[in-house]
């Protein structure tokens, strides 16, 4: 802090000194952003229940597999269909007892927004068994030798 007797002429300084104000004031604002929680952004993911007893291993009659081509191209068991009959198809196999699984494989040069607007039809469908076949064709991540 500066402190002065004023001018040579012997009249007292009229100045406030605001260097403590801006001090203070500045702790306060580290206090305020230390105290504010951050935002976090959750996803929901349902995890599975861990049950006593194990369940019991069933095999499943059906397998369906659902594709996209390089030419986006929405294949059911190889037969092209629309995202409309699509939604039938869903609808159906999700009646059936045992539901059957649902395999999905786009291909890695597929448009992103054709595989976005599949899977917003599968899960608006319900579809409770979802698997992904042919993962390892978007990346060429390798195991470390030994493992």
């Amino acid at each position: 802090m500066a402190m002065s007797g004023g001018k040579d002429d012997g009249e007292p300084m009229m100045e406030m000194n605001t260097t403590p104000l801006i001090d203070v004031m500045l702790v306060l604002l580290i206090m305020f952003i230390i105290t504010i929680p951050v935002q976090t952004h959750a996803v929901k993911i349902d995890l599975p229940v861990d049950s006593p007893t194990p369940p019991e291993v069933t095999i499943e009659p059906v397998k369906n597999k659902l594709t996209i081509d390089t030419n986006d191209t929405i294949a059911w068991n190889g037969t092209p269909v629309s995202q409309g009959q699509l939604a039938g198809i869903l609808a159906q196999t999700r009646n059936m007892d045992p539901e059957p699984e649902l395999q999905f494989q786009p291909d890695a040069r597929s448009r992103y927004q054709i595989t976005d607007e599949v899977l917003a039809v599968i899960k608006r469908s319900g579809v409770t068994k979802l698997g992904f076949v042919g993962n390892e064709q978007y990346g060429t991540f390798q195991k470390p030798p030994g493992s």
